[in-house]
């Protein structure tokens, strides 16, 4: 395996050994799981919500306003 070597700022390296004795069997896990997130989080592609079309998306509920609500062109009252 690759080995690398890195400098970190003393903050940084301190929070980094907590969590390895905290959270991690060893350095090396530690350091291998913590990349992966963060090559995964970084190169994760975000899907763009697409933007509807409030009038597409309600179209088949909407009707012609130039006709009644049944169908007609006028109302009962000849208006």
């Amino acid at each position: 395996m690759p080995e690398i070597e890195v400098s970190l700022p003393e903050e940084l390296f301190s929070e980094f050994e907590h969590m390895v004795e905290e959270e991690f069997v060893n350095r090396d896990e530690a350091v291998e799981e913590l990349l992966t997130a963060g090559i995964d989080a970084y190169t994760r592609e975000f899907d763009e919500p697409e933007e509807s079309d409030i009038a597409e998306e309600f179209a088949g509920d909407m009707w012609d306003t130039a006709e009644g609500p049944r169908g007609e062109d006028e109302d009962e009252f000849g208006f």
